[in-house]
């Protein structure tokens, strides 16, 4: 009977995969009226999928075409859609996602806990923020009316997201009198044409977690398909605040293994055979990338073990989020050691590619003195040959015949001076090949 369900599962998966790449094909030919036509009959067709049905879809499509598709299918159902599909696909899309403008109804996001688990609440007015009782409001690239509703609503001081990276150092974590946290924190993005820190502040208000940026993270959005999936997986906004740094420590420590399969292939190059000075350049600029990154995940790290140490001196944390806290202060200390030693490799990588450029270099100036040395007596015979003496000399032979002689013993004498220093070169190799045996 499973069986006979799986088989069935299958086939359907695939026929709706015909269907969407045919329309898929149509999608490309044509680009009239018949192209918008096309693209209302795919949102239909997926709009009538389950979210099963579309996940199965997803993870079917090329690269590209899973990229169009994804953008036919509405917000409020990508979110469902993400929960039930591959690990692999959900991460892809989800990076893609945080490179793509956010809408406005998207720059604040309410969440509160249904049945154990994060729910989100559709935010259109001022009156659906007055009905909520939250524990996560998330603000991202927020204009100043929203952050004026949030403080109106939850009577909360609130940062200007476009100041956050202003502000002193003894000002990112503290305390107020009325028991609001607010910490601020830096939170890595690494993309494939850049990496940076962008800020983040958090504020810790009456049991709600605020948190506001200038712009999406994947840690974000991971975080909030974790905590939708897994029941029980956040019982307060401490527990979310604990579960963001825990997440940006996970995405420090995925960087680092992008790090170290870079320097790989670098270091296959660099150690492998003779690069030229061409391929030492573009060597050079790529370990300089992984020495920007690897510098931005140790600066990252650093900056949430601040975060941390401050909330453990806080004495607001339970016993079991003190212990979350730990742990995620080991992982943090397993990250200092990768990036120490990635430091290293990336200056051992730079210093090898340097001397295969000062080998290089060597070379050409042992070419140019082989050259200067041989025509070092052709210039002073050529210098005789164009005296008036040789003329005298050779009066009695016709000017032809004499100084076609002379060229052949220019010739001899520069070939001569080539083989006895190619002779000397080689003899002083064997020699140093016969001591080092010899030791």
């Amino acid at each position: 009977m499973l069986e006979s369900d799986s088989e069935s599962n299958q086939l359907e998966t695939q026929r709706n995969l015909l269907q969407v790449n045919r329309l898929l094909q149509k999608h490309k030919l044509i680009e009239t009226l018949a192209h918008k036509q096309n693209l209302t009959e795919l949102e239909v067709r997926l709009a009538g999928l389950n979210h099963q049905a579309v996940a199965d879809i997803m993870e079917a499509l090329p690269p590209d075409d899973r990229e169009a598709v994804w953008r036919l299918i509405p917000e409020e159902r990508q979110e469902e859609i993400l929960l039930v599909m591959k690990d692999d696909i959900r991460a892809e899309l989800v990076t893609d996602a945080e490179t793509e403008p956010m809408s406005h109804n998207m720059a604040i996001r309410v969440f509160d806990l249904h049945e154990g688990r994060l729910r989100q609440i559709p935010i259109t007015n001022r009156k659906d923020l007055a009905r909520a009782t939250p524990i996560w409001i998330d603000m991202v690239a927020p204009d100043d009316a929203q952050i004026e509703w949030a403080k109106e609503q939850f009577g909360v001081e609130l940062p200007n997201p476009k100041a956050l990276t202003d502000l002193e150092t003894s000002a990112r974590f503290y305390m107020e009198d009325n028991g609001e946290v607010h910490l601020h924190s830096d939170f890595l993005l690494d993309r494939v044409d850049e990496s940076r820190n962008v800020a983040v502040a958090f504020v810790l208000h009456n049991g709600t977690l605020f948190t506001i940026r200038e712009e999406e993270l994947p840690v974000f959005r991971l975080q909030r398909l974790r905590a939708r999936a897994q029941t029980n997986y956040v019982s307060e906004a401490k527990d979310v605040l604990l579960d963001l740094y825990a997440a940006d420590v996970e995405y420090s420590a995925n960087a680092l293994e992008d790090i170290y399969s870079e320097l790989g292939v670098v270091g296959r190059q660099v150690l492998g055979s003779h690069i030229t000075d061409e391929e030492a350049a573009m060597i050079l600029a790529s370990i300089a990338e992984e020495e920007d990154l690897n510098g931005r995940i140790r600066r990252n790290v650093m900056d949430t073990r601040r975060a941390l140490s401050f909330l453990m001196r806080a004495k607001f944390l339970s016993e079991s989020q003190h212990e979350d806290v730990r742990e995620i202060l080991r992982d943090i200390e397993s990250l200092d050691g990768h990036t120490a030693f990635l430091f290293n490799k990336i200056n051992f990588l730079m210093d090898a590619t340097d001397s295969s450029i000062n080998i290089n270099q060597n070379k050409d100036i042992k070419r140019l003195t082989v050259i200067s040395v041989v025509f070092m007596p052709l210039n002073v015979l050529a210098g005789i040959g164009g005296m008036s003496e040789y003329s005298m000399m050779t009066s009695g032979i016709p000017w032809p015949v004499s100084y076609g002689i002379f060229t052949l013993c220019l010739i001899l004498v520069g070939w001569l001076t080539f083989a006895g220093l190619h002779h000397l070169e080689r003899r002083k190799n064997k020699n140093r090949i016969a001591a080092i045996k010899t030791n």
